[in-house]
């Protein structure tokens, strides 16, 4: 047929980028099956991963499954593209121009599995650390979007380098001017980048959470918020403290959510004036005011020494319990139970009394000189 003769010579005669149209229908047509043949792969293999993924409990076919959910239908086609192009042979500056797309095609994606790939992994990090699920929002706690953020936008900028050097950009002028830049960056914002690295050291490290009774120093209370630059603690009294992450991180901190039970060690001071045989039962007596105590585990009760002043009595006891409400009422009926004792006893408590005693004190008064605590008057042996 003419017609089709002089259709097939007109293509061939003609290009476009070093290519004749002709190659250029059947690189389209070819592309068109590919690109139809890799999504349907795509389908097929993404269900039955994603069954397989729900059905065991085995991490790397959860990645598979999110790696071929997130593999872009424009991927494909450029890939599709590239390898009908090679597969036709086509040369000169068309398979150049494709394979830039591919090149590009390629190292987008791969951020793209790669953003997956850390964000599953963080996922499971932070789901591990804190004890919780993969469903719990790491976002209240300014964990899991921290962490992401940053290592995302790490993935980002190596590919991107990857990805101009693969195209034959020079980037060592670029990579020294990010350097510096970036030196000077830190150097302006400091602080501020202090407090940030000091977050991700609260995330990971986790020294207290959000709902932990902390004390800072001679400030205390229940954590609210951890954020980028400072965390708040809400004190007893009711204000809202609002504390550097990089102070924080520097300084001492007492959890007293993660106290598990708590050790008390308690004393009080008796008279020297107070019976001997009194003395001697007060350990035994106090060890049996605590072990009648409940929710407690008795530990010791001693004389524990002889002080200036009193003898000072000293009793250790554990609280099987974190509540501070707990220990109060526990401590406080032991308080009064050592009181009744300590009367019935004979015994009495040792407060502070001021005594002066003065021995062998002169006073001058006239010619005549006095002896204080003395009933006399001693004359002046000078008159």
């Amino acid at each position: 047929m003419q017609w089709f003769d002089d259709t097939n010579t007109l293509l061939r005669s003609s290009n476009y980028l070093g290519v004749n149209l002709f190659d250029w229908g059947v690189i389209l047509l070819l592309t068109a099956l590919l690109w139809s043949g890799l999504k349907f792969l795509k389908k097929r293999f993404g269900r039955k991963i994603s069954g397989m993924a729900a059905r065991t409990s085995a991490h790397w076919d959860d990645i598979i499954a999110r790696c071929i959910d997130k593999t872009h239908g424009v991927f494909l086609l450029i890939i599709s593209l590239y390898a009908s192009a090679s597969i036709v042979g086509a040369e000169g500056r068309a398979i150049e121009l494709l394979y830039k797309f591919f090149v590009v095609a390629v190292f987008f994606q791969a951020a793209l599995w790669g953003n997956e790939i850390l964000g599953y992994g963080l996922s499971r990090y932070l789901s591990r650390r804190y004890g919780q699920t993969e469903n719990t929002n790491f976002d209240a706690l300014s964990t899991y979007s921290v962490i992401n953020i940053t290592a995302k936008f790490v993935l980002w900028t190596v590919l991107f380098l990857l990805l101009l050097d693969n195209l034959g950009v020079n980037i060592t002028a670029l990579v020294t001017g990010l350097g510096i830049g970036g030196i000077a960056i830190a150097l302006a914002v400091q602080n501020i980048l202090g407090d940030i690295f000091a977050s991700l050291t609260i995330v990971m490290d986790k020294p207290f959470e959000v709902g932990d009774y902390i004390v800072v120093g001679d400030k205390s209370g229940t954590v609210e918020a951890v954020g980028l630059k400072t965390s708040r603690v809400r004190a007893l009294s009711g204000e809202q403290l609002i504390f550097p992450n990089k102070m924080l991180v520097e300084s001492e901190i007492q959890n007293f959510k993660r106290m598990q039970q708590r050790r008390v060690e308690f004393g009080f001071k008796v008279d020297y004036e107070s019976p001997v045989e009194a003395i001697e039962k007060i350990p035994g007596v106090v060890a049996e005011i605590v072990q009648a105590q409940e929710n407690i585990k008795f530990d010791r009760s001693h004389l524990a020494r002889l002080g200036d002043t009193a003898l000072e009595f000293t009793a250790v006891y554990t609280v099987l319990s974190t509540e501070y409400n707990a220990y109060m009422d526990i401590q406080q009926k032991i308080n009064f139970a050592v009181i009744r004792a300590l009367s019935e006893l004979g015994a009495s408590f040792s407060y502070p009394t001021p005594s002066v005693i003065i021995q062998n004190a002169q006073v001058a008064q006239g010619s005549k000189m006095f002896t204080k605590g003395v009933d006399r008057i001693v004359p002046d042996a000078a008159h």
